[in-house]
């Protein structure tokens, strides 16, 4: 069992609780895999937040993009409650802290994305931590076809 090994329960319950997520990392490109997961994740009632620096103030499947996480209204009032990166493993683990700055309850790297270091800060700071998977995956493994609460 490795570090970054997470029980389905886990997930389970990080998808199930989960109202609003940031996508860190959002691309306004159709192919590229954080824009299609953002689409997924919004069609399964999900609110998604995008969040990169280079399309800051524009909007993107109907949100309006953020530079930071903390530039996120609803993260200075605790209302974000997963940070999803689709960021290189390296700089996960700046996105990852900015999740942990704004008390995101849950911190999620997506596919080939691994930060042991991001991972032990956010344990540390009672935070959950998924990393190497994909949310757009899990949740039709997890719950068929829909995502319901």
């Amino acid at each position: 069992m490795t570090s970054h090994t997470v029980t389905d329960e886990l997930l389970r319950r990080i998808l199930g609780q989960t109202k609003t997520i940031a996508l860190v990392g959002a691309s306004n490109k159709p192919e590229r895999p954080s824009h299609g997961v953002m689409r997924f994740l919004q069609q399964r009632g999900y609110r998604v937040i995008p969040v990169n620096p280079g399309l800051a103030g524009q909007t993107l499947n109907g949100e309006k993009v953020y530079a930071r996480l903390a530039d996120i209204p609803e993260a200075r009032s605790g209302g974000i409650d997963m940070v999803d990166i689709f960021r290189n493993s390296a700089d996960a683990l700046a996105a990852a802290r900015e999740g942990i700055a704004i008390k995101a309850r849950a911190i999620w790297m997506q596919l080939g994305v691994v930060n042991e270091t991001a991972a032990a800060e956010a344990r540390a700071a009672g935070i959950d931590i998924v990393m190497d998977r994909c949310p757009a995956i899990e949740i039709p493994r997890l719950f068929g076809g829909r995502h319901e609460d």
